[in-house]
């Protein structure tokens, strides 16, 4: 059993791979769990029956707003939901599933919190600022259930994601506000759950899989006529660092079919979207072992001075090949990928991003720390040489890679030096874009059974802001550097500060800013016209700062031919 499986069990969190998940309204406690029962224990309710939704369609429910029509799918008076996400890219993913699930059981969309009468929020739980945020929002929430018009039926909130796998009994016990609790890996039991909570009982789905991955649910995106998009190719982690509460909020590690991945690519190909995210917990750890002759692939090494705290897993498709299959889908489509972990970069990941135009040329390397000492205690399985060593090696690989990491302030333990250490390393590497945060002490992991947080929160900010404030000096210079060039930038849509102005990103995923102007195509087979979303377009820089580049518009383009002129 991979390490802390036997823990996730122990808690009632993990179930074998093809069992039925156990599932019921919030009073009833798994014997043997070790969780205390929300109430009085009683039998499973068989639920709402064929009658139910007979005389609930009887009766009939609110019209859809004139303004937004029905969801294709959704019957005139279908109950409205509002979906909020807080968090990481994979609760956008989420989302996405979650309406694609609902959709698909008659529910409407519904833009208007006012409108709903379901209140869905996706929640994170990797940092307690998070956790606030999600608490804060529940007081606005109790008040708009308490001004809802009796009229109507009443107004059903929702938790899901990571926050509701933490602290699913706590959610259901304050103020009694929320109806609904459903883990990462229970939402295909939303619409029963929703049903149970319309009797005017909670109800609660938190149990964590060792095989759903989705793969058969095709997501709905969320913002109609985007030019990028997510897409999920793998779901929780095994690496088990001692800070992160992931692996037990969204349980073991695995991965989507390849077919499924590669059939939700050409979907989003043909709607024209011009940029899609992979997504995972540790992305560049993929390995599809859906086919009996997937299992004899030989496993990539890890990279040089890496290690991990489980046995190497033999067999299945790896990431290299996913990447190149997906590459090869659209000419025109950027691809990109997160979050990986710096173990799992072999060469032939390296030399596929090298050779392929449409994958990016950026990269995340999430350091954590500076200091070999602090890492060991992250469990990180690396020290600061060994990550500097890959540091190079990307370097020398992928000339021009822009660099990304994640650093976290005043773990347990850290000293002045260790933070100097850390500092120091963000100078020497300079990345061009940085996520920073001070550190969060998370029940279950294991430096809240094992470690101190012994480093004040006066002493976490302050290092935090002289770590913020490295970053931006060395990404400025990073950037500075780009001046004077031309960068190839995928539009998104206007500035958000200047009507007058466009807003996209250039390969290494830095927004560049530039003014809305009519522009030649590069092929000299169109009439001038000004760039729309989803257009590529030449810039030349003109001046820089540590997160945005502004420049001149040379031309329209394509991502083909932009690569051939180089």
């Amino acid at each position: 059993m991979l390490p802390g499986a036997r823990a996730l069990r122990a808690a009632g969190l993990l179930r074998p791979p093809g069992a039925v998940p156990r599932t019921g309204v919030a009073r009833r406690a798994r014997r043997g769990s070790g969780q205390r029962p929300v109430g009085r224990g009683f039998a499973l309710p068989a639920g709402p029956d064929l009658r139910h939704f007979l005389r609930a369609a009887a009766a009939g429910q609110p019209r859809p707003s004139p303004e937004l029509p029905p969801e294709p799918g959704s019957a005139p008076g279908a109950p409205k939901v509002y979906l909020e996400t807080y968090g990481c890219q994979m609760n956008v993913s989420d989302t996405e599933i979650v309406w694609a699930i609902l959709q698909k059981n008659g529910y409407a969309r519904t833009k208007e919190l006012e409108e709903a009468d379901v209140v869905l929020l996706v929640t994170c739980s990797v940092r307690e600022k998070a956790e606030q945020a999600i608490w804060n929002r529940l007081q606005h929430l109790k008040a708009l259930k308490a001004r809802r018009p009796r009229a109507r039926a009443p107004l059903r909130v929702g938790i899901l994601g990571c926050m509701a796998e933490r602290l699913k009994e706590e959610i259901l016990h304050r103020e009694k506000l929320v109806d609904v609790v459903a883990g990462p890996d229970a939402y295909r039991d939303l619409p029963r759950l929703l049903a149970v909570a319309e009797s005017g009982q909670q109800a609660a789905n938190v149990l964590l899989s060792l095989d759903e991955t989705y793969a058969d649910i095709l997501p709905v995106q969320t913002s109609a006529g985007g030019t990028t998009a997510f897409v999920s190719i793998m779901r929780g982690c095994d690496n088990m660092c001692s800070y992160c509460i992931v692996p037990f909020t969204r349980g073991r590690e695995r991965s989507r079919p390849i077919a499924s991945i590669l059939q939700e690519v050409r979907m989003l190909s043909d709607q024209g979207v011009k940029e899609v995210t992979l997504l995972g917990q540790n992305v560049n750890s993929f390995r599809d072992l859906s086919e009996v002759q997937f299992q004899s692939v030989a496993a990539p090494g890890l990279s040089r001075g890496f290690r991990t705290v489980y046995k190497a897993k033999a067999g299945g498709l790896r990431f290299s090949h996913l990447l190149d299959q997906v590459s090869r889908i659209d000419p025109e489509m950027r691809i990109r990928f997160t979050s990986p972990h710096p173990k799992d970069f072999p060469d032939e990941v390296l030399q596929l991003i090298q050779e392929r135009h449409n994958i990016c040329k950026q990269l995340h390397l999430p350091a954590q720390s500076g200091s070999t000492r602090i890492l060991e205690a992250m469990r990180r399985g690396y020290t600061r040489e060994a990550y500097l060593e890959l540091v190079h090696h990307v370097r020398d690989s992928i000339p021009g890679v822009s660099l990304s990491s994640d650093f976290i302030a005043g773990f347990c333990g850290e000293t002045e030096e260790d933070h100097l250490q850390t500092v120091s390393l963000l100078r020497e590497v300079r990345y061009s874009i940085g996520f920073l945060f001070a550190y969060s002490m998370r029940q279950k992991t294991r430096a809240h059974h094992r470690l101190q947080d012994d480093v004040p929160a006066d002493v976490k900010k302050r290092r935090l802001e002289q770590l913020i404030a490295a970053f931006r000096e060395e990404a400025a210079r990073a950037n500075a550097a780009l001046v004077g060039q031309a960068q190839l930038v995928l539009v998104e849509g206007p500035s958000k500060r200047s009507a007058s102005e466009l807003c996209g990103r250039n390969d290494g995923n830095i927004k560049v800013i530039f003014p809305d102007t009519e522009l030649e195509d590069a092929a000299k087979c169109g009439a001038p016209g000004r760039a729309q979303p989803g257009d590529y377009v030449m810039v030349k820089v003109t001046s820089a700062s540590s997160q945005t580049l502004r420049g001149v518009p040379l031309c329209r383009t394509t991502l083909s031919r932009a690569a051939a002129s180089h």
